[in-house]
């Protein structure tokens, strides 16, 4: 479409054009019903007549005056055809969804596998439902149970980029039950909407991750509270349908619900729900359970038995809906999240290989970052064990590499664009504990530098310069 310039008379009757954006009298543009503001100019829409001639316009048959159907023309699609033309093109096997994984993910083997698991039987479900309506499989919902920092958000994250479906992260501490001041559970939904660029067929195929799930149960778990709990047991009960399955009105601007408000409809039976959170404290529930049914029956006269049961899997894998319940959580909300996965936290092997494994590894990223500026940086061994060291001290998972590797960088990434004849950065030991700075090597070679004795020398070499 071409474009003309802008008038340069803007009064009060002058209005823009929508299209075009020129200014153009209040008889000139063409409005909806009912609408006092904006517009499409006159021009604008001949020349809109012409791209639909062009691209839909067909000519009518001589034979029957009726246009001849051909396959350009566009038809209305049916709901399973919707269903078909918005699902992949192919279904992943879940040794394919692995390896997907396995690339962004370090560790978490079990959990990985789970999630490869449940996500093919889902989609293989959504397309046998197109297809034929002889048994109805109900969608499993996946609960992610770890501490912070083991890559909850980031394999729901690899997920969405693996299938190519939208997907949207939603925090569930900032809802609130409906009426209260808050979010409504329904604007989880119009972020999906949103990240599907506004394609409802598309978005009701995505994944939804709600991230800190456990922050929403009741505090004093089974016993109900005195006063109304709206932002924990009153979200568990509006998430109840939208994460089962329903047709749900979102609000397109998002905000509270008004009965005038135009409400666009999005049915959520085949929208994939990942919930994730730490669960501080279920741990302790999960070895006080298992303590008090090891000294009782067949186990009490078995103590090395015991003990082996513990060893093979860790507390938060042996995580029961009755550990759920006893948490604060309603029973209608565990029944429908029926996959749980536990997620382990990440030892000093593990955050060494997150470090520079992965295909967004930290590591890469930085090299990647002195590379534009033709430096080459290095990590010795010592710099990734003492990195790992340092996590591990924070107790926040690998969240936190990111934060010590920056700090050690921080005074090098400041100076490093003013040192023209340095071409090596190598990061020991020492620089991640911030017991010394990282060595600098020039272009032309020989020994190391440190970052006061490089910037020593080139300000000795611009006095020269300038003299």
């Amino acid at each position: 479409m071409t474009t003309r310039n802008r008038s340069g008379n803007s009064n009060r009757n002058s209005h823009r054009c929508a299209f075009c954006g020129s200014l153009f009298p209040q008889g000139r543009l063409m409005r909806p019903p009912g609408q006092n503001r904006g517009g499409i100019c006159f021009d604008c829409i001949r020349e809109l007549a012409a791209y639909v001639a062009d691209r839909g316009g067909k000519p009518r048959s001589e034979e029957n005056g009726r246009r001849a159907p051909k396959s350009s023309d566009r038809v209305e699609l049916t709901e399973k055809a919707l269903a078909e033309s918005a699902s992949p093109t192919r279904t992943l096997v879940p040794r394919e969804i692995y390896a997907s994984l396995d690339a962004y993910v370090i560790g978490q083997e079990k959990a990985k596998k789970t999630l490869a698991v449940a996500v093919y039987n889902h989609f293989k479900r959504i397309r046998s439902d197109a297809n034929s309506s002889d048994v109805e499989v109900q969608k499993s919902n996946i609960l992610l149970i770890g501490p912070t920092g083991s890559g909850k958000t980031l394999l729901a994250e690899t997920l969405a980029r693996t299938l190519e479906v939208p997907f949207a992260i939603c925090d569930a501490t900032s809802l609130t039950e409906s009426g209260y001041v808050g979010e409504d559970v329904e604007n989880i939904l119009l972020r999906l909407i949103q990240a599907a660029d506004w394609d409802i067929p598309r978005a009701e195929q995505g994944i939804i991750y709600i991230d800190e799930l456990d922050k929403i149960a009741r505090k004093e778990g089974v016993n109900r509270s005195i006063t109304r709990d709206v932002a924990g047991e009153g979200v568990q009960q509006e998430l109840l349908k939208i994460i089962e399955g329903c047709v749900a009105n979102v609000p397109p601007q998002g905000g509270r619900k008004h009965p005038h408000q135009e409400m666009l409809q999005i049915n959520t039976r085949n929208i994939l729900f990942i919930c994730g959170g730490a669960f501080d404290g279920l741990e302790e529930m999960i070895n006080k359970r298992l303590s008090v049914g090891s000294s009782m029956g067949f186990l009490a006269s078995n103590p090395d038995r015991a003990d082996k049961t513990t060893d093979i899997c860790t507390p938060l894998e042996q995580v029961t809906p009755e550990d759920l319940l006893q948490f604060g959580f309603i029973p209608e909300l565990v029944g429908r999240l029926p996959i749980v996965s536990a997620l382990q936290p990440l030892d000093r092997e593990a955050l060494v290989r997150v470090l520079i494994e992965p295909k967004n590894a930290i590591v890469k990223q930085y090299q990647r970052l002195f590379a534009l500026d033709d430096v080459k940086l290095e990590f010795t061994d010592d710099a990734l064990a003492a990195a790992a060291d340092r996590a591990l001290a924070y107790q926040t998972g690998a969240r936190v590499l990111r934060h010590i590797v920056e700090d050690a960088l921080l005074e090098v990434m400041y100076e490093l664009p003013s040192l023209d004849d340095i071409g090596r950065c190598v990061v020991h030991g020492d620089a991640i504990n911030g017991d010394a700075s990282p060595r600098l090597y020039r272009r032309s070679g020989g020994r190391y530098l440190t970052l006061k004795s490089a910037l020593a020398q080139s300000n000795r070499s611009t006095r020269k310069k300038t003299a």
